[in-house]
């Protein structure tokens, strides 16, 4: 029995040690189970994570190639993505057509979307031979576009859609470019500010408390915001140059009759002591270049006969041969900010280190110029056309000032004149010309002194034997209602409309604290009411774009921009 027992008890204890054995290797085996699947849970987290930082990754670096694409790509690498097909026509629309829309609710800069482009995509491929295949342009709201308003900022033009294209819009469609957008101008076109009754202010793409300037504010705005890569605009009085130094873009009024101006609307028809000129806006020269060259084809010279069959000079665009540079830092009549004379100043030294010779120059007779040539030419009614285009419709706040003299009977304009003379002489000199002219034997002689004087210019400018001139363009940005003040201020770009040069402005620097600074002993050529507003004007503009103009003579367009692209590549490599 013993035997048994001991046997039995052996059974016992082998079965709980059976019993503890399967537990343990149950408990090992949940314990793998359980490891197994903490480690396989982490596996997957990890791959997941992985696949988020993929998509993290890959969505950062298509935004920045999208933010390169919009911002940084010029149209010469445009155009050839295009023509290799590694972009498409209906890519790049769509992008500049969200990004316009986008910089339009910040900047107020559109007054309407060009819905024919879609249309246009379907066709473009026609035009695939063209320089500007598939580029997407914006165009002044004053460019003739079938079916749609050229109104002027005027309310009595509403509703008179064109019945065809511009010539400029028919030869940009043929070299293959995509009009998609009109933008903004100043009401009546005759202000370089850029607001009017149908659309509202546009504002500075680089500071909204500031103008865009004008009358090609739009264009300004919306090519400095990055949401237009080329742009067309007119220029009268500085109408392209003052929105590119506002805008920090680059803007070329050409030869005056250069370019066809058939199908682009004007509240001063028939006005010819100062020409107005159609030209390119765009973020560098060599856009503004490739734009001409466009333009400057068979196409238009056949559509306009009235234009000489000029085509773009390419080889003196890329000439290399060091320049006589004339340079001009204050012409006597408006004082130059201290930025606008900082800026060239140091173009002044960039270019005399790069090999060219810089000649001081000075207009001839500006004094005169300014009110007997250019205030008188462009308001040889007295004014009386705009105050007609104007009725019908509320003034603009940017405009009243600046019309308001133009309503006074001419009696009152001569008192007026003749009780500021002794103090202040400058703003008698324009309330004297602002009377106009009084009969066709006066305006037949106030266009003879326009001819001498252009006649004198080019003489003077022999004499000083140069190529080319450095200008300083008015600028920085100026605040909101000062435009319609100081119209005087215009003297330095409205000069080369009544001359018919070409000239072209390009960024060269921003506005420094010691420039704002400096803004506040700003004490102006005559120390009048309009230098003392002048000073009020540019405060607060650290940050802002400084320009320069550049200068040729008549029919010398390829050579002014090459000088402008000379200025450009000298500025980039000072800042390398």
């Amino acid at each position: 029995m013993e035997h048994v027992k001991e046997l039995l008890c052996g059974v016992e204890l082998d079965r709980r040690a059976a019993a503890l054995l399967t537990g343990a290797a149950c408990g090992v085996g949940a314990l793998v189970v359980l490891v197994g699947k903490v480690s396989s849970h982490q596996t997957a987290m990890e791959k997941i994570q992985r696949a988020r930082n993929r998509r993290s990754e890959s969505l950062q670096r298509a935004e920045e190639a999208v933010r390169r694409y919009k911002e940084s790509l010029s149209m010469s690498e445009l155009t050839k993505q295009l023509k290799d097909g590694s972009l498409t026509p209906d890519d790049v629309l769509y992008t500049y057509m969200e990004k316009t829309l986008e910089t339009n609710k910040k900047l107020n800069c559109c007054t309407g979307i060009l819905l024919e482009s879609f249309d246009q995509l379907k066709t473009v491929t026609s035009n695939k031979d063209g320089l500007l295949y598939g580029v997407p342009v914006s165009i002044k709201e004053n460019f003739a576009y079938k079916n749609h308003d050229s109104t002027c900022g005027v309310v009595i033009n509403l509703h008179q859609p064109a019945e065809k294209d511009s010539v400029l819009v028919e030869v940009l469609k043929r070299q293959g470019a995509i009009p998609f957008v009109k933008t903004n101008i100043p009401q009546g076109l005759l202000s370089y500010d850029c607001s009017n009754p149908i659309y509202g202010q546009t504002v500075n793409p680089h500071n909204h408390k500031k103008t865009s300037g004008g009358s090609s504010g739009g264009e300004g705005a919306l090519i400095g915001a990055g949401g237009s890569l080329l742009g067309i605009g007119s220029d009268i009085g500085g109408s392209i140059r003052i929105p590119a130094s506002f805008c920090g873009i680059c803007g070329f009024k050409p030869t005056a009759g250069r370019l066809s101006l058939q199908g682009i609307s004007s509240i001063y028809r028939g006005q010819k002591s100062v020409p107005s000129s159609p030209g390119p806006m765009a973020k560098d020269v060599d856009s503004l270049a490739l734009c001409m060259q466009a333009l400057l084809c068979d196409h238009m010279f056949y559509l306009d006969p009235t234009v000489p069959p000029m085509p773009f000079n390419m080889q003196i665009y890329h000439s290399s041969k060091p320049l006589r540079i004339g340079y001009l830092i204050d012409d006597g009549y408006t004082q130059p900010t201290p930025s606008m004379a900082r800026g060239i100043r140091e173009v002044k030294a960039l270019l005399e280190q790069a090999g060219h010779t810089l000649v001081p120059y000075s207009p001839p007779k500006i004094n005169y110029a300014v009110p007997d040539l250019l205030v008188k030419g462009v308001l040889a009614d007295g004014g009386y056309t705009l105050l007609q285009k104007l009725k019908g419709g509320p003034v603009d706040s940017c405009l009243k000032e600046q019309v308001f003299p133009y309503s006074f009977p001419t009696w009152l304009k001569k008192t007026i004149s003749f009780l500021l003379r002794p103090m202040f002489p400058r703003v008698s000199a324009v309330f004297s010309a602002l009377c106009g002219v009084g009969s066709v034997q006066e305006l037949w002689q106030q266009h003879a002194d326009v001819e001498d004087y252009i006649r004198e210019t080019i003489a003077y400018w022999r004499s000083c034997n140069i190529d080319v001139l450095l200008s300083p363009v008015i600028g920085p940005a100026f605040n909101f209602s000062y435009c319609g003040k100081i119209t005087s201020a215009v003297n330095y770009t409205m000069i080369y409309n009544l001359l018919t040069f070409p000239a072209g402005v390009v960024p060269v620097s921003t506005v420094t604290a010691k420039d704002d600074e400096e803004v506040k002993h700003y004490k102006g050529n005559y120390q009048d009411h309009w230098d003392k507003l002048m000073k009020h004007a540019v405060s607060a503009g650290e940050g802002l774009p400084v320009a320069v103009q550049c200068v040729a003579l008549p029919w010398q367009d390829e050579l002014c921009l090459r000088f402008m692209k000379e200025v450009e590549q000298l500025v980039k490599q000072s800042r390398k």
